[in-house]
Parts: C-alpha cells; sequence; structure tokens
C-alpha cells in the first residue's frame, strides 16, 4: 500500500504525531491537519528529513463544516484521493460533573464526537474512491467504560466508538474498514495537562500524579504515543482487510 494518502487530524503533537510519523515511514504520503502550522511543520520537515513525503493543512478546525470541506479538498488536490483517514483531533478536560457546564459539554462534544462526523462526512467519497480504504477513528479506554471527573470526555468517546461500529456495518460490502483505536493513559501533551490538574487540585506532586495514572495500568506504565500508532499502522495496512467495526484498546490490560 505504499505512496498511498493517509490524512491525519490533529497531527501536530501527541498521538497524531505519532501516527502521521508511522505511516509515513511505512510510506505514505501524510497530510498533517490541524489548527496551528508550527506543529505541523515541524511534524512535515521531520518526515521529509526522513525521506518520506508530506503537506500541512493548518487551520483546520474539526468543528467547522466549511473548514473541514475546503481543507480536505485542499489535500485531495494536493496528493490525491485519501487512502487512510485518521481522526485523531481531541480534547480532554476534567471537571466534576456540577460544574461541567453547557459551554464544556458542548465544546467537548463538538471536537470529539461532531468532529469525526465532519470530517468523515468530507472525505468518505474520496477513501471509497482510493480502493482499500481504511478509516481509524482513535477513541479511548474512555469509550469503552467510565472514568470519574471527565463525563463529557466518555460520552463523546462513547459516541465515536458507536459511530465506528455503525459506519462499519452500512460499509462492510465495500473494501472500505472502520475502526478505533482506545488508548489508556498515554505519554502526551494532554497527559501533561491532566498533571497539572491534579496536582493543583489535590495537592500531589506531579510525579506522584503520574504514577496514580499509570498504576490503572496492569503494566504499571503509561502507554507510549508509537504504541498507538503502531496499531494504527496495522489497521491501515492492506492485511487488516477483514478487521472493521473494532475497538482495540491499547491500554496494558486494563481493559479486558
Amino acid at each position: 500500500m505504499s505512496r498511498r494518502h493517509a490524512f491525519v487530524t490533529g497531527a501536530g503533537s501527541g498521538i497524531g504525531r505519532a501516527i502521521a510519523l508511522e505511516l509515513a515511514a511505512g510510506g505514505h504520503v501524510v497530510s498533517l491537519a490541524g489548527r496551528r502550522a508550527g506543529p505541523l511543520e515541524a511534524v512535515r520537515d521531520e518526515i521529509r528529513a526522513a525521506g518520506g513525503e508530506a503537506f500541512v493543512q493548518d487551520g483546520f478546525d474539526v468543528t467547522d463544516a466549511g473548514t473541514v470541506e475546503s481543507g480536505i479538498a485542499a489535500a485531495i488536490e494536493a496528493a490525491g484521493d485519501i487512502a487512510v483517514l485518521v481522526n485523531c483531533a481531541g480534547e480532554a478536560p476534567s471537571a466534576p460533573f456540577e460544574k461541567t457546564d453547557f459551554a464544556l459539554w458542548q465544546r467537548v462534544l463538538s471536537v470529539n464526537l461532531t468532529g469525526v462526523y465532519l470530517v468523515t462526512q468530507a472525505a468518505l467519497a474520496s477513501v471509497r474512491r482510493a480502493g482499500d480504504g481504511r478509516i481509524v477513528n482513535v477513541a479511548s479506554t474512555a469509550g469503552l467504560t467510565g472514568y470519574a471527573y471527565v463525563s463529557a470526555y466518555c460520552a463523546s468517546k462513547h459516541g465515536v466508538i458507536g459511530l465506528t461500529r455503525a459506519l462499519a456495518l452500512e460499509l462492510a460490502r465495500t473494501d472500505v474498514t472502520v475502526n478505533a483505536v482506545c488508548p489508556g493513559f498515554t505519554d502526551t501533551p494532554l497527559i501533561d495537562n491532566a498533571l497539572d490538574t491534579i496536582s493543583r487540585k489535590t495537592g500531589r506532586s506531579r510525579e506522584e500524579a503520574r504514577a496514580s495514572l499509570a498504576h490503572a495500568n496492569p503494566q504499571g506504565r503509561l502507554v507510549t504515543p508509537a504504541e498507538v500508532a503502531h496499531t494504527v499502522s496495522w489497521l491501515a495496512s492492506q492485511g487488516a482487510g477483514a478487521i472493521t467495526g473494532q475497538a482495540i484498546a491499547v491500554a496494558g490490560g486494563e481493559i479486558l
């Protein structure tokens, strides 16, 4: 599947960056989509330095239908039809349910769930034209179970998994597969933000907060972005053509 076009949202940092690098290393031309140019350009330069090919789609707001449609169109013009779509853009603010106001709820659902809907709607015709298309949605173990103080996040990620399964069945008789990967606590900037919040609210040090998150993983550690990226790369491969509608936990045995 060398030189196929992969489109990755949230590609400027964390898991999205790792996925973009992994797909580029596997021979894909990668469109790097996100809101800020600087981080995307840094990933593009890293890919090019390794001999790969990448394009930046900055100003890409997954919650804005017009921006999404124009960004997808520009990516197709630059690199051809999208064979692999990876929806990775997301955010994970925390708050007790009683302090989760409507603005917070709406923002999290808009980015994490409606964003997947809008991007997939805009790209699906292209994915079908490309042949052996792959759609991979980055969900979370929070889409498979509940966690306290992140009710909006859990709701959004459960929604992503439901959307994944429904679309997989609609497309089952085509050559397009649709899957979700569900990372546990992963060593990314999102975790850094969570550590700051935990430390501020509990008085624990960042090291103690990190240890408490790692403890949720039976392996006693945080997942690495590269481990999530390897799973996405496998789902994007030709050998994974019979895998569809799945929500694959990358969490060290936290979810069985």
